[in-house]
């Protein structure tokens, strides 16, 4: 398994919260990238995350069903601290085809990147 958490600023609690509870899915790759900087927050937020996450777990579950396990395990951050999260969420196959890459999110307005 290959993790990284990418630009967590200042303190990895959320982010490693984030990890801690995605590991249920014996993640082939997990990337946590906190995004809250491309966004009107205070510097060194942590409201707004991106989460890629490769797992045998998907094969055969729609991509709304991959949400729905993903929200249900970070219930407690998404009611908390965590405003925004996008998931990319693919089997071993799909992100082969993917060529292994994330995709990029664009800047927010209003954002300072």
């Amino acid at each position: 398994m290959t993790i990284s958490s990418v630009d967590t600023l200042e303190g990895a609690d959320i982010a490693a919260l984030i990890e801690q509870k995605l590991a249920v899915f014996e993640p082939q790759w997990l990337s946590i990238e906190n995004e809250s900087h491309k966004h009107h927050v205070p510097p060194n937020s942590q409201t707004h995350f991106k989460v890629t996450l490769v797992s045998d777990q998907f094969e055969g579950m729609m991509p709304v069903k991959r949400h729905q396990q993903v929200y249900a395990a970070l219930s407690d951050e998404l009611a908390g601290p965590v405003h925004a999260l996008a998931l990319h969420l693919y089997t071993p196959e799909q992100w082969a085809a993917r060529g292994n890459e994330r995709p990029d999110s664009p800047n927010c307005r209003g954002g300072d990147a």
